[in-house]
């Protein structure tokens, strides 16, 4: 069994003089940076990680911290460092046994992401900005369930991705509602076929037809703008969406 005697530190990372860690063991560094995380001192975690890592860069309590470190990061509001934490335990470790947890950190970091003071004033939209971690949340965890389909982290990660596939169609169709007030009929219709295709079976996916039958008969399109509520009417009888498209007539 590895042992804290057997870690011996390295030149690059020798502590200051006036550090209390100075003669810290690996197990020492790693017990009261986990200790400082599970109290909720995020900041001290991460010194006390990042400590062990310098000086310990080999052993059992370098591993976890490692893995801890990711989540230090995340709750000490370093999305980016997190990501990378997971990113280089991932690499460092791929069949480590909680190395599914790497993957899930990465999806949960990207999920409660915030958009930063700094890109508000960036020339991109906001909505789409945040819309853009979203897909990578959702991405993140498609990739745990592919790996680790029994992962103990599988089915909230399975719960977030059906949030997450609904969030993503409303924005998809709130675009599309911008457009058709503004006549983008085409646009619209790219739109609402984006909706249905990548995100079936959502909230959205009958507004989404509505769409498709208003914007074909704009277009000029009777055959696809009846076929489109023919699907709308079979799928969703009674449906206020079904409704509106089929009453819905062309104003010359």
């Amino acid at each position: 069994m590895l042992t804290a005697a057997t870690l011996l530190p390295i030149g690059c990372g020798d502590p200051r003089p006036d550090d209390i860690t100075a003669d810290w063991s690996a197990e020492q560094l790693y017990r009261e940076g986990r200790r400082a995380l599970l109290d909720g001192g995020s900041n001290v975690a991460v010194e006390y990680y990042e400590k062990l890592e310098a000086r310990y860069p080999y052993g059992k309590y370098t591993q976890q911290a490692r893995l801890d470190l990711g989540y230090a990061y995340f709750q000490n509001g370093q999305p980016d460092a997190a990501l990378e934490a997971a990113d280089r335990f991932i690499k460092l470790y791929p069949l480590h046994p909680a190395v599914d947890y790497a993957y899930y950190l990465k999806g949960l970091v990207n999920f409660r992401r915030e958009v930063s003071i700094f890109e508000r004033f960036l020339p991109q939209d906001l909505a789409e900005r945040q819309m853009v971690t979203s897909r990578r949340a959702f991405e993140d965890f498609l990739v745990l369930l592919r790996l680790f389909p029994d992962s103990r982290y599988a089915e909230d990660a399975r719960q977030r991705m059906v949030f997450l596939r609904n969030q993503l169609a409303r924005h998809e169709m709130a675009v599309a509602d911008y457009y058709m007030r503004r006549g983008a009929y085409v646009a619209v219709t790219n739109r609402a076929k984006y909706v249905l295709e990548h995100y079936p079976n959502t909230p959205e996916t009958p507004r989404a037809l509505g769409l498709l039958v208003k914007s074909y008969r704009l277009l000029g399109m009777p055959q696809l703008a009846q076929d489109s509520l023919r699907i709308l009417s079979a799928n969703y009888p009674g449906h206020a969406e079904t409704q509106a498209a089929a009453s819905f007539t062309v104003v010359n």
